[in-house]
């Protein structure tokens, strides 16, 4: 069910998803911590993954892989990654298949986690300097629409580029755009404002994700790089099996949110791994 309490801390977050107490969009909630879209996909698949990220770091900065078959990411805080999600949705063949709020009866051995940095880790910092956030003030998810600017392919992995829109005052873009470069770990700095029409979205009414927000008179629309843009990979990837966050419902850490957690981005260890399991099934 929704809840519209707010809550202080990622822990604090968790533990009511984890009770299935709170299943709502996470904008706004546990406000000084770092939050982080999900993607779960089988180890073959992983190296192909790791590349697209490593391809597109604007809207997939990676803060986090799970181990093979491990749903825990103990550097992100004691986290379960089948039960501490608002919402997930799962894929087969690139085909969304449904939503649930607790994934344990699909989790399987083969499975890794990766965790993207998250554009509302930053929201906070923008309202606490003045600069409204309007989705957050509504008790809205922020609007996210696919563009016609493609991503650089990884492996089987390739799509549109997916974008989140906030809506400020032309003059206050250049102050909102520092303060959001101090994290590259949530995507950054705006990669885009102005006409919509240009990066291919015909109307900011209807977003592909989440809410429509309308642009009040005097202010223009302002476009981050968005975690949900694997969701679109996955659309022409297709693969077998797929699981990831619903747009919006974000996994909630302990990490502070200026912090960029270290992460092995080696894809040879993904290799290693997935030739160990195949000889194990031989």
């Amino acid at each position: 069910m929704l809840n519209n309490n707010k809550f202080k801390t990622g822990q604090d977050l968790r533990a009511e998803v984890r009770a299935g107490r709170f299943s709502g969009q996470t904008a706004g909630q546990a406000p000084n911590f770092l939050q982080g879209n999900v993607v779960i996909l089988p180890l073959r698949y992983a190296q192909d993954f790791m590349l697209y990220c490593a391809n597109n770091p604007k809207p997939c900065p990676v803060i986090g892989v799970s181990g093979v078959g491990d749903p825990t990411l103990p550097d992100l805080g004691n986290i379960d990654i089948r039960t501490d999600i608002p919402r997930y949705r799962l894929f087969r063949e690139g085909h969304l298949e449904g939503e649930t709020t607790d994934i344990r009866e699909f989790w399987r051995d083969d499975l890794v986690a990766f965790v993207l940095g998250c554009s509302f880790t930053f929201e906070e910092a923008l309202i606490q300097n003045g600069y409204a956030v309007r989705h957050i003030e509504a008790g809205q998810n922020v609007p996210m629409f696919r563009t016609n600017i493609e991503t650089m392919p990884g492996g089987i992995f390739s799509g549109p580029l997916v974008v989140t829109m906030r809506s400020y005052p032309e003059s206050q873009i250049p102050d909102i755009y520092e303060l959001s470069a101090q994290y590259p770990h949530a995507h950054g700095t705006p990669i885009y404002w102005g006409d919509p029409e240009v990066i291919g979205i015909s109307d900011l009414m209807k977003p592909d994700y989440g809410d429509p927000m309308g642009v009040p008179e005097g202010e223009v629309p302002v476009f981050w790089a968005c975690g949900v843009t694997p969701q679109a990979a996955i659309d022409s990837a297709k693969p077998d099996f797929c699981m990831t966050h619903a747009p919006g419902c974000m996994l909630v850490t302990d990490v502070p949110s200026m912090q960029a957690p270290k992460v092995n981005l080696s894809i040879s260890q993904f290799w290693q791994t997935d030739q160990q399991m195949h000889q194990l099934g031989e």
